[in-house]
């Protein structure tokens, strides 16, 4: 039997947040209960079978921390409430949807979107070393770099260092115009982006220059102790064995170390193995060190790059069946 409810929304900025550019929170919405959602001014009209309008109404009220404030949900956050309300988790997802990790330069809040990107925030606080492995998309980098900053703000690191390899996906770093450094910037380019999110760009050169802050190549760590130091490691899947277990071997006191990847993404040649899939086997079981796996279900840019994943994903299953 079909049944109807309706959810009055205290102001229009609430009903936009929820609907979504081009009510496409709306469609998602549908996909996850069953029941149709038509919105009409600050009137959201439910209608389905019983349980399809329970459900959807508990969904719909479990993101209201969102909404009543005016800000943006997310296709992520609709997903994330859902699996709450599936695994009996809403005191976990009142704790995510409550717990900014911090604002950027333009004042919008930063926080975890997913249960295991929580998870991994959470072992970045509590741990010296930390894998996190994952597709596009997840936040692996950005989720650690704002957690870095906050750190040296907070005067618990001397420096915060990124780095990466510079493995050349397509392009020959030595064909590429400029001295070093511009050669190896488009390689460290998603590493200050992240940085710019955070921080006043015009103070960035300055912390650069004073050494507050490094961004540079692998190849630059090689022979140095990293005392009081945030060092975050990206697309460490493009690492060998041998510059995997040296920039490991780095880490000084008072340090902390994250290491990001996808291991579906490497750009080395076929018949070098990679060294961030050899350091999770080997390391595994080593004490005070945690290992972290987002998947496409933590993607939190444009939907689209959700499902983009997904289709290389079936497509490589199908390849290997």
């Amino acid at each position: 039997m079909v049944t109807t409810s309706t959810i009055e929304l205290p102001t229009p900025e609430s009903a936009i947040a929820l609907a979504g550019f081009q009510e496409e929170n709306l469609k998602v919405l549908a996909q996850q209960t069953g029941a149709s959602f038509v919105l009409r001014g600050q009137s959201l009209h439910i209608s389905g079978l019983e349980k399809q309008v329970a459900l959807s109404t508990e969904l719909v009220r479990s993101l209201e921390p969102y909404w009543s404030q005016g800000k943006q949900v997310t296709s992520v956050d609709i997903l994330t409430a859902r699996h709450a309300l599936n695994t009996d988790r809403q005191d976990e997802l009142q704790a995510l949807q409550q717990n900014v990790l911090a604002r950027t330069r333009r004042g919008e809040e930063i926080r975890a979107k997913t249960f295991r990107q929580r998870q991994y925030v959470q072992a970045i606080q509590t741990h010296d070393l930390i894998f996190c492995t994952g597709p596009a998309g997840t936040g692996k980098t950005f989720l650690a770099a704002v957690v870095a900053v906050q750190a040296l703000l907070a005067n618990q690191y001397e420096r915060l260092i990124l780095t990466r390899p510079a493995v050349e996906a397509g392009e020959k770093l030595g064909f590429l115009p400029g001295d070093l450094q511009q050669k190896v910037n488009p390689y460290l380019r998603p590493l200050y982006d992240a940085l710019y999110e955070m921080l006043d760009p015009e103070k960035i050169p300055s912390l650069m220059e004073r050494g507050v802050i490094e961004v540079a190549p692998l190849a630059y760590m090689r022979g140095r102790t990293l005392n009081n130091a945030f060092v975050i490691l990206d697309e460490a899947q493009n690492t060998t064995p041998a510059q995997m277990k040296m920039v490991l071997t780095r880490l000084g006191f008072r340090s902390r170390m994250v290491v990001t990847g996808d291991t579906t993404q490497t750009d080395l040649p076929n018949y070098q193995q990679s060294g961030l899939s050899m350091a999770q086997k080997i390391l595994h079981n080593v004490e005070g060190i945690a290992f972290c796996q987002l998947t496409k279900a933590d993607v939190v840019r444009h939907p689209l790059v959700q499902r983009i994943v997904a289709a290389y994903e079936e497509h490589e299953k199908a390849g290997e069946s």
